[in-house]
């Protein structure tokens, strides 16, 4: 009596434990710009397109209404939309951590092609500069096309730095911020004023996945939308607007004038890359993707470009002054991240795509107003013909600089010696996963050219090696391998597992191997068993150590592999623990929320996330920069000793089909055992009886379940005495 006693006591203590393990951010000091629009990017293909894709109707949806019509649809459609949403806007409009649209290379040859007297002809006043009157003149025409006015003083860039501290410097004007960004600028003196292709590229991508959202319908003067159909158009005869259509581009007002302002963006971004950036081991220049050939000479993108400013006239942004280049690394996930917005665009843009009505729209788009049309109806190049270039350079730099032939593999880093292509030893899975993805998405944008067959190839034995070289017999993945000496004997991290999984569901899209479908699932299914906590609906980061520590990039990448084991490969758990996880982690680490979507005042959606206005260390709407939760507690076999004392016991474990549940009793007692999933969700209740003391046995027909972990609870009284696992085979 006395040892049931204590193990009551244990169970209560337990109980609390689980109560109060809550994630602590332990930084919020910086912003790392690739980090956390990686995670905007993943989150967002997690939002809207995972609820649709899941049957979700997205118009049931209401932002003050918490978890209707059930969690999984608010967290996908509601606040996955919203976080992501949140980043976009601060990263290419408020926060100001990259280089001025007005010194743009669209911007400044348009404006060196403007008469004299159009300096002052928008701003009002003459002042030196015509680059302003034009960004005015851009920005003007966008907000005709699209029926919206522009917000005040924006902060809109083409090229985004490294990092910068998220501290706002000065008070939020709380009654103007949504429309006057003034507020929300940081302290560009925190800034580090470094280029880098991984913070370009995912802030690249962020703004196509955003972008082609925007612009993929129509809309009237009313804000009613319009489904594009190959007739309706915004244009005249001539491709350009016509005032009399009725007809705005974009799904409504707002979108219309975001869309236009986030693909202007994207390709100024994309143009200065390659005018400007590209490295040939000496100097910085330009490369031209129609001629371009790395066996007559290697030109590509550095790691890190140091930039120094100058002011040039108070009242206007600062101009970059000169470039450096202080890391001439080849950083394959910055490579694989520049690709990845560029092959987006490319596929947004492509005239022969008449694939959907969104598409159907974008013909709109990219007709000559507001962009120009693509080459093959011109003759001369235009935003298609950019992006599609671009990938192209990045593609061959890829494979003469990070692929070894004869490992089958790509790299982490290379650099060029004497001009000569240099290349390291080491890949991570994480990279390797990606990579894997990337160049999936290469081939099917590539089809029909010889790209498609080396993107294909190299897929194919980027997956080979995945799980000849980084699989362990457990079905876990190593972190690393090393060429010439192996796999490294680290503790297996939770994004080696899930990064695996992204790249290997994504070569078995591409080529319907199921060899890498299988490896996939084992992915996921060593990453739900071994690190996922049901009981604290969290992950560990790294196999034996109950410390999790969160960034925005693993938790973007743990979230991505979720997404698509749902999708891919078929676990229905997957959404539920995404849910779980999101809901734990990232409403803990979202440090404000930039829009009154379920904030009026307070927190009346429920998420623990200040409006920004009441953010108590002036953060805008950012992830933090890290973060802890102990896992100590989380969901294994529980309460050692009532497993021990009790003899607890179930056989055969792993089984198909029935498993017999044994264990003794002290004393006469009413028990129930209760089946619950990984994913924390009750599935059933065994048994619930006064059963007599000694050894007793139930069995559990387990036929019309899925295969997988569940959890066996054992109550008396209803006083939860231990869990035990049992595992369900096919």
């Amino acid at each position: 009596m006395k040892k049931t006693i204590i193990i009551l006591i244990m169970a209560v203590m337990f109980v609390s434990l689980i109560t109060q393990a809550q994630v602590q951010i332990t930084n919020t000091d910086v912003y790392y710009t690739r980090d956390q629009m990686l995670l905007a990017n993943e989150i967002n293909e997690s939002g809207e397109p995972f609820a649709e894709a899941l049957g979700y109707d997205l118009d049931e949806l209401d932002p003050f209404v918490l978890n209707s019509p059930d969690s999984i649809s608010y967290t996908l459609g509601i606040e996955n939309y919203e976080y992501s949403r949140y980043q976009l806007g601060t990263v290419i409009s408020r926060s100001g951590i990259g280089l001025h649209m007005m010194w743009a290379p669209v911007i400044m040859m348009m404006a060196a092609m403007e008469p004299d007297d159009f300096d002052g002809s928008y701003t009002g006043t003459p002042n030196g500069f015509k680059e302003d009157d034009e960004l005015m003149k851009t920005i003007m025409h966008f907000s005709m096309l699209a029926n919206q006015m522009a917000p005040a003083h924006p902060w809109p860039q083409f090229a985004e730095f490294i990092s910068g501290d998220p501290h706002l410097p000065q008070p939020i004007d709380p009654d103007n911020f949504m429309h006057d960004f003034s507020s929300l600028r940081w302290d560009r003196s925190l800034m580090d004023k470094t280029l880098n292709p991984g913070a370009m590229g995912q802030t690249l991508m962020k703004q196509y996945l955003w972008a082609q959202d925007m612009l993929g319908a129509f809309h009237d003067s009313l804000n009613e939308g319009i489904e594009p159909n190959g007739t309706i158009t915004p244009d005249s005869a001539n491709g350009h607007f016509d005032p009399y259509n009725n007809v705005y581009f974009g799904g409504n007002n707002a979108d219309g004038f975001i869309g236009q302002v986030l693909t202007a963006e994207a390709i100024n971004k994309v143009m200065f890359m390659i005018h400007n950036l590209a490295y040939d081991g000496t100097e910085l220049g330009m490369v031209d993707p129609a001629t371009y050939d790395p066996a007559n000479g290697i030109q590509y993108f550095t790691s890190k470009v140091a930039v120094t400013e100058e002011m040039v006239l108070d009242g206007l942004p600062p101009k970059a002054d000169s470039f450096t280049v202080t890391d001439a690394t080849s950083d394959l996930f910055d490579q694989l991240s520049f690709l990845w917005g560029t092959l987006s665009f490319k596929n947004m843009m492509d005239p022969n795509n008449s694939s959907d009505p969104a598409h159907l729209a974008y013909h709109s788009v990219f007709d000559g107003d507001p962009f120009p049309a693509a080459m093959s109806q011109t003759g001369m190049p235009g935003p298609f013909d950019l992006m599609m270039g671009t990938s192209k350079v990045i593609f061959m730099n890829l494979m003469a600089m990070h692929f070894n032939g004869e490992m089958g593999t790509f790299v982490d880093e290379s650099i060029l010696n004497g001009g000569m292509p240099q290349p390291g030893n080491q890949i991570s899975t994480v990279n390797a996963g990606y990579i894997t993805m990337v160049l999936a998405k290469m081939a099917e944008e590539f089809a029909g050219t010889p790209l498609e067959a080396m993107a294909v190839s190299s897929v194919n034995a980027q997956a080979s090696f995945i799980i000849n070289n980084l699989k362990d017999n457990s079905g876990g993945f190593y972190n690393s391998y090393v060429i010439g000496t192996g796999h490294d004997n680290q503790s297996k991290l939770a994004v080696s597992q899930a990064a695996a999984a992204r790249g290997l569901y994504a070569a078995y899209v591409l080529t319907s191997d199921n060899m890498y479908l299988d490896a996939a699932n084992e992915a996921y299914m060593f990453l739900r068993d071994n690190y996922y906590s049901a009981s604290l609906m969290a992950f560990k980061t790294e196999l034996g150590n109950n410390q999790a520590t969160y960034t925005p990039a693993n938790f973007a990448i743990i979230t991505g592999a979720l997404r698509e084991a749902n999708l891919v490969g078929g676990y229905d758990d997957a959404p539920a623990i995404y849910t779980r996880f999101f809901k734990k982690v990232a409403n803990a680490m979202q440090l404000s929320e930039g829009f009154a979507s379920g904030e009026a005042g307070d927190d009346s959606d429920g998420d623990g996330i200040p409006f920004i206005p009441e953010q108590p260390d002036n953060l805008p709407p950012v992830f933090a920069t890290e973060a802890i939760l102990d896992i100590t507690t989380g969901i294994n076999e529980r309460n050692s000793d009532f497993i021990n004392d009790y003899a607890v016991s179930n056989y055969p474990n792993p089984f198909r089909g029935t498993t017999t549940i044994g264990f003794n009793l002290p004393q006469t007692t009413n028990i129930s055992i209760e089946v619950y999933g990984m994913d924390g969700r009750f599935v059933e209740t065994i048994v619930q009886e006064t059963l007599n003391a000694g050894r007793n046995e139930v069995k559990w027909n387990a036929q019309q379940r899925q295969p997988g972990i569940y959890y066996l609870r054992f109550k008396a009284n209803d006083t939860v005495l231990g869990i035990k696992k049992a595992v369900l085979l096919n």
